[in-house]
């Protein structure tokens, strides 16, 4: 981890360098941006207009939703360099809802009700910022690191387990290449060359690719070149048990939040109080309730990102704010977001391992200054063990009861959960006696 930080929160980098440096985060945020569209539309057989008019709204709205948490307004925002985006934690919901009578109508209805849970959540985060304390914080960041990491990995093979071409040698050494390419930059780097790190290794990448004849141009070709949104193109309805549904991923989702926007004072070197908690939940709500209006699904913060800053040492919030505007470029200028989702996954995955890694050092950073006891010892190893378990096996959850698959799904979940209740629950060491 950087001890010291090269752009500070408040710093504001000359406007080409900060186009830059706000590329990089739209290159770590953009695949997981369209993923979650991607995957309801495709998994309910939507037509393709219609799951196009998915994808271009979350890009828009994650745009929108990342300038006002980073810039703030009012009192809606965390006012830190946090990118904004779809979430996977709302898909099992959204697809039970999907499936019934009420189709995307329902999702986006039970979504826009089901914000409401958010929105009054963060309220109360003052009262919930007194659970984490560095041993709750240290190993909730450590369990974002470690849950990315497999994503990561996936992306360093060329894709998913399944695919023939899964861990080719080619894949590997490209993605080694970049890798390599990343870490040098880091330590031997200076200036735009240390900061840039991410988006001059993977341009690098990129450039390789082309010249070998990886670059597949289709998604290009026939992405529209302009796009306007299209409010409540799907109507909106509200079955119950979608709203209940939705209801649970929310509180789930604040609890997700809350870890990350933790882990992102960490990695600004800023001390998150109970009011930027407030500030960053709230907009998450009303993010996800403007997502429903727009024709998306719901949103909450990337962890991905925290990497970024945490490798680049690049903390400066009007950065990632430029990032938003790309994002809104993207959302209305389709083909421009398809160039970026060209990029070959072996190029992600070089950075993307790094910068995932980074997450968890951080952790074990934070973890290192803490009392060293029984009782820590306990709360970090069960939290960790446990989401890790959801992590890497998945299939536990599957002859559950759907809502325990919708709470226990994500592994930083799993872990926060555990860590905030040990931490309430087991009692605290006895001194030792003199003798």
């Amino acid at each position: 981890m950087n001890n010291n930080l090269l752009y500070t929160v408040e710093d504001k980098p000359p406007f080409g360098l900060s186009l830059l440096l706000a590329a990089q985060h739209l290159l770590a945020a953009l695949g997981g941006i369209i993923a979650v569209p991607l995957v309801i539309g495709n998994v309910l057989k939507l037509p393709i207009p219609d799951t196009v008019i998915l994808v271009n709204a979350a890009l828009l709205v994650s745009g929108i939703v990342t300038i006002i948490q980073c810039r703030g307004l009012g009192p809606i925002g965390i006012r830190l360099p946090s990118v904004m985006g779809t979430s996977f934690t709302f898909v099992s919901a959204a697809l039970a809802v999907g499936f019934s009578e009420h189709g995307v109508a329902g999702i986006l209805g039970s979504s826009l009700v089901g914000a409401v849970v958010m929105i009054a959540g963060s309220f109360f985060m003052p009262n919930i910022r007194k659970l984490f304390p560095p041993v709750v914080t240290g190993t909730v960041v450590m369990m974002i690191g470690l849950s990315l990491i497999s994503v990561a990995v996936d992306w360093f093979a060329g894709g998913q387990r399944s695919d023939a071409n899964y861990a080719a040698p080619e894949n590997l050494m490209m993605a080694t290449f970049v890798l390599v390419i990343v870490v040098a930059l880091v330590q031997w780097g200076t200036g735009i060359f240390s900061a840039a790190a991410i988006v001059i290794g993977m341009m690098t990448g990129y450039l390789l690719c082309l010249a070998l004849g990886w670059i597949d141009f289709t998604g290009v070709k026939e992405a529209q070149a302009f796009a306007l949104p299209q409010p409540l193109h799907f109507g909106l309805s509200f079955p119950i048990t979608g709203i209940i549904g939705m209801a649970i991923a929310y509180l789930v989702t604040i609890v997700e939040s809350s870890g990350n926007f933790l882990a992102l004072g960490n990695a600004t070197q800023t001390e998150i109080t109970g009011k930027h908690l407030r500030g960053g939940i709230l907009c998450d709500g009303l993010g996800s309730a403007l997502a429903a209006i727009m024709s998306t699904t719901p949103f909450s913060s990337f962890s991905q990102n925290i990497g970024v800053i945490t490798l680049t040492g690049v903390a400066s919030r009007h950065v990632v704010a430029l990032t938003g505007g790309l994002l809104v470029l993207a959302g209305l200028f389709p083909v421009f977001g398809a160039l970026i989702v060209s990029i070959p996954l072996p190029v992600l995955g070089g950075a993307g391992l790094m910068m995932f890694a980074m997450i968890i050092a951080a952790g074990i950073q934070m973890l290192d200054n803490i009392e060293r006891s029984k009782r820590n010892g306990l709360i970090i190893a069960i939290s960790i063990g446990c989401g890790l378990a959801v992590t890497t096996r998945p299939e536990l959850l599957d002859k559950l009861p759907i809502f325990c698959k919708e709470i226990f799904g994500s592994g930083i979940t799993v872990g926060s959960l555990l860590a905030l209740i040990l931490n309430l629950i087991l009692p605290q060491d006895k001194p030792s006696k003199v003798e």
